[in-house]
């Protein structure tokens, strides 16, 4: 067969290569536009689709264009790399760069100029930006310029070298620079692998056939039969070996499947997204419930009745919070960057939102059902599209940028259809697999199971879980005027609701409780946090979150059903009293009775006369009375005497705790509510260093006296003392409360004589004193003197004695 030179190049063309075989020219020109599609469907997650295949086929189509027409008229590398540039400024405004190029397709001014400036800070801008990234940003400068600076070099040393292993080079380094530059989750890794492997292969061995033969007398000269047969023979035991190692890598994958996430470039610039790094959205609900019950923080446009605004759905309690999980890619619960059809398998009402955000700040996106798109619009709208993440597991999303006020975005979701008891009758439970919970009250186990004795199916112990909360509990935000009701959802908290005298608390302490006890029962259940309208303005054409309307409820997972809500705290106006905070009287009936039989008169003695004198004439009464007063008297002054120094320390600790109290300053008070915990701390036998902080004292009690909650107690100190405004009144009740209950708590936990003892305690008193430090030196310096003591041990690093110079 005749080489393209022999056919269409000028006489001068070199006769190496019009030697080249035509049919090697297609193989290689082939093997090398396969080895490059196989890299560049490594792009196909970094763009979240096709949108790059245009810029990358181009560059490629460029390349191997460039390395066919320079190894015919056998260019060198000057006038390669001059076309390569040029290829690159001509047509990279219509593949890379069409929204600059004059209709699309001629560069303009803007067009080199950013194609000058993307060679070198296109690759910056695609690992720096949160994928899927958009080819309208620029970013298809990417794929286009490594494809084709990738074809002209593999084609060219596949064209122009005897060997052709040499142009599997670049081609793997182009496979490795797409990984590099892509995302944790390939595109088809196993497929990927694979064909790069069986096209290399494949390439090689059919080069290696049509290879000549250097042998002095070649086998063809003396049997052409026997040629051909030997090269079908090497044909099919080539194509067997690759059939083989294809089907025992692509077995070898489905039952080795890494474990680990794959590791780009992009986690060492941008970390990867950990919903871990953010507090738990409920956290803030006392807090927008006391402070923003008549500020609007959105506006819904859109919302159709019956349907929630759900800020985050939380199912990973700890014993501190309940937060939202992230399972990792490939889970349910996966987090990851917002894109289109993120629900494609929602059923129930599409519906699209209008939301505006005024007064609300925060990282949780308000959004209702299943999600399918979020479109963001406004001056932040491409920074919170890039910096927004969604899990349609949890139905959460997280903008890590935080929404402020003026942002709005449109959301495309599907509200699923509601649920009757009646249609879940014969419903069990999903299998959806949830964390376990950690440091859970204990009773809380005991307490379901006596919840649900009489349910059957899985919605009876459902609604008897709602039932117990709702009907035996009472609600309050614990705001002025309202019965003290502390906020937050610990396990103390948790503890506290369940085993008080009367159950008293909102959404925050309501829901937490029944996703526990639904927990410890083995029932899927997640709380959520959002906001709904009222009865009488459901439906309307606009709603404005605030809140008076944020609340947070339970969600359970039934098969086939999906996630339903379940409502456990009590209705609002079910508020303890006067009449159930006093114990219920059972007085007994009054019975009328019967009058008494009569007596009959009682024989009397004979009267006798009385010789002897009167007792009162011979016993000194007012004598008698003085010694028993001198007796007493006596008695209560040496009580007094010896009880003196412990009234007087009672008296010292009653005193200091009541001017802490009473302090001028909320913020002294807070303080002064701190020092007292410390103090009791103290007497019980802790050591805190002087000096130390809130922290570092909260670090100290908690590991003396195994108090873990000290800690949170320590930053809300801290927060309050020196944050920017007072606490109020209501703060300082609230803090005080939990240093009394911890208080109690380590009486409780301590013996008679030890709870004695530390209320008899001098340590509190004297701490820091100059007579504490003086007795403290003493302890000290006897302590010394003992170790230096001959037969005792020298010091802390068991030195030897020095010895003694003759």
């Amino acid at each position: 067969m005749s080489a393209p030179a022999a056919a269409h190049a000028p006489a001068a063309a070199p006769a190496e290569t019009a030697a080249i075989p035509m049919r090697r020219w297609i193989l290689d020109i082939a093997a090398t536009a396969l080895l490059l599609g196989v890299a560049a469907a490594g792009f196909w997650p970094s763009f979240a689709g096709p949108g790059y295949l245009g810029a990358a086929i181009g560059g490629s189509v460029l390349g191997i264009g460039i390395a066919v027409v320079a190894a015919w008229r056998r260019w060198g590398i000057l006038i390669i790399a001059g076309l390569t540039v040029l290829a690159y400024f001509v047509f990279g405004g219509a593949l890379a760069l069409p929204h600059t190029a004059i209709i699309g397709v001629i560069p303009s001014l803007e067009t080199l100029q950013q194609l000058a400036i993307g060679v070198v800070t296109s690759w910056k801008q695609m690992l720096t930006t949160v994928a899927p990234v958009s080819g309208a940003d620029g970013h298809l400068i990417v794929p286009f310029l490594l494809l084709l600076v990738a074809a002209v070099v593999t084609a060219s040393l596949a064209l122009r070298l005897t060997q052709p292993a040499w142009a599997l080079i670049p081609a793997g380094a182009l496979l490795a620079a797409v990984i590099a530059l892509g995302t944790p989750e390939p595109a088809v890794p196993i497929v990927q692998g694979a064909l790069f492997a069986v096209v290399s292969i494949a390439w090689l061995a059919v080069r290696q056939i049509w290879m000549p033969q250097n042998a002095a007398v070649s086998v063809s000269e003396v049997d052409p039969a026997r040629a051909n047969q030997m090269r079908i023979r090497r044909l099919i035991s080539g194509a067997v070996v690759l059939a083989v190692a294809v089907g025992a890598g692509a077995a070898t994958s489905a039952f080795t499947a890494p474990t680990e996430v794959r590791h780009v470039l992009r986690d060492t610039i941008i970390p990867p997204f950990d919903v871990r790094d953010y507090p738990s959205a409920l956290q803030s609900f006392r807090g927008h419930v006391r402070d923003d019950a008549e500020n609007t923080l959105f506006t819904v446009r859109g919302l159709p009745e019956g349907a929630r605004i759900r800020l985050a759905a939380m199912d990973e309690f700890d014993g501190q919070v309940i937060n939202v999980t992230d399972g990792g890619p490939g889970s349910s619960s996966a987090f990851t960057p917002i894109r289109s059809n993120m629900s494609p398998d929602a059923e129930g009402l599409p519906v699209s939102l209008q939301i505006d955000i005024d007064k609300y700040s925060g990282v949780w996106v308000p959004q209702a059902g299943l999600v399918s798109e979020l479109r963001f619009a406004g001056d932040d709208d491409d920074a919170l599209r890039r910096s927004t993440y969604y899990s349609t597991g949890s139905g959460t999303a997280v903008a890590t940028q935080g929404l402020r006020k003026g942002d709005s975005y449109t959301v495309q979701t599907t509200v699923p259809a509601e649920h009757s008891d009646e249609q879940l009758a014969d419903a069990e439970f999903g299998s959806v697999r949830l964390p376990k919970h950690e440091n859970v009250p204990e009773d809380l186990s005991t307490l379901a199971g006596e919840i649900i004795s009489e349910a059957e199916t899985p919605v009876e112990q459902v609604q008897a879980l709602v039932t117990y909360l709702s009907e035996e509990g009472f609600f309050s935000h614990g705001l002025e005027g309202e019965v003290i009701s502390r906020a937050g959802h610990t396990s103390e908290r948790i503890t506290t609701l369940i085993s008080g005298d009367q159950m008293i608390g909102d959404d925050e302490q309501y829901a937490v409780a029944m996703a526990l006890l639904a927990g410890e029962l083995g029932i899927p259940a997640r709380v959520v946090m959002g906001f709904y309208p009222e009865e009488k303005d459901a439906g309307a054409a606009a709603f404005s979150a605030n809140g008076e309307n944020l609340h947070a409820w339970v969600e359970v997972d039934f098969d086939g059903f999906g996630w339903v809500p379940f409502d456990p705290t009590p209705p609002e106006d079910q508020v303890p009293n006067d009449q159930n905070t006093k114990p219920r009287a059972d007085p007994k009936p009054q019975v009328l009775q019967p009058p008494p039989p009569p007596q009959e008169p009682v024989d009397l003695p004979p009267t006798l006369p009385d010789d002897r004198e009167s007792e009162d004439e011979s016993l000194n009464i007012a004598g008698i009375i003085a010694a028993i007063l001198a007796i007493g008297g006596i008695s209560l002054g040496i009580i007094a005497l010896l009880a003196s120094p412990f009234i007087i320390i009672g008296a010292w600790k009653a005193s200091r705790r009541r001017a802490r109290r009473t302090a001028d300053r909320t913020a002294d008070r807070i303080a002064g509510g701190w020092d007292e915990l410390t103090d009791r701390a103290v007497d019980y036998g802790a050591r805190i260093t002087p000096g130390a902080t809130r922290g570092e004292e909260a670090v100290l009690v908690a590991d003396s006296l195994a108090v873990p909650t000290v800690t949170t107690l320590a930053d809300r100190a801290d927060a309050d003392v020196f944050g920017p405004n007072d606490p109020s009144p209501e703060d300082v009740e609230t803090f005080w409360k939990e240093v009394d209950d911890i208080v109690v708590g380590l009486g409780s936990e301590a013996g008679f004589w030890k709870r004695i003892k530390a209320r008899l305690s001098l340590r509190s008193v004297l701490g820091g004193s100059a007579l504490s430090s003086g007795f403290q030196s003493l302890r000290d310096a006897a302590t010394a003197r003992v170790r230096r003591e001959p037969g005792t041990i020298k010091n802390s690093t068991n030195e030897a004695p020095e010895s003694e110079t003759p």
